[in-house]
């Protein structure tokens, strides 16, 4: 189980719960095609951006295999949003996890990301106590893999048009970490 200590800060970024009052910062995520492009939604208009937020907003404790904890990323000199983070609990018996994360391109090319996505393995390894935490994405998206090649992950596979997404057949890469090998680099 784990129930974070709120907010959660890191050099520059704040990771909290989201609120209904991020429905305007997670729209100018969320509608953006570029951002949309690798994953498996398309752009959202304000009306599903506001009921994903509503489902975000539950998301603030993991106590069962299955749950997500969704955080919302602001720069903590001006609190804007800037990016959306999820901590994924797979499975309780094999300690597994993945982590995920959206950021609007206006910030990118500046660490948030990586800073962020930083956070959610400290929460995955040293709150949650997980073996292993995985990221998935899709086979072209470069900026991500290198991402999470940044924090240490390895990747482990490659799969080949394995999922039919938006109506062409898309790869999907596969990174992994070990709770031992994260605490040995960190």
């Amino acid at each position: 189980m784990l129930k974070p200590s709120y907010p959660i800060r890191t050099q520059r970024l704040i990771l909290r719960p989201f609120t209904f009052d991020d429905l305007t910062g997670l729209h100018a995520i969320h509608s953006l095609p570029e951002v949309a492009r690798y994953l498996y939604l398309e752009p959202r208009d304000t009306e599903q951006v506001r009921q994903a937020l509503e489902k975000k907003t539950t998301q603030t404790a993991l106590e069962e295999e299955g749950q997500a904890l969704a955080m919302a990323v602001e720069l903590a000199a001006t609190g804007e949003l800037i990016g959306d983070s999820t901590l994924f609990w797979h499975n309780a018996l094999h300690r597994s996890g993945e982590i995920g994360y959206v950021f609007h391109p206006g910030h990118g090319g500046e660490g948030y990301a990586t800073e962020a996505a930083e956070a959610l393995l400290e929460l995955a390894f040293d709150g949650l106590d997980l073996h292993r935490v995985t990221g998935r994405l899709d086979g072209r998206n470069h900026a991500s893999a290198r991402l999470l090649e940044r924090l240490g992950m390895r990747r482990e596979a490659h799969l080949v048009e394995n999922e039919m997404v938006k109506g062409e057949w898309t790869d999907e890469v596969i990174y992994a970490i070990l709770q031992r090998e994260w605490r040995t680099r960190h």
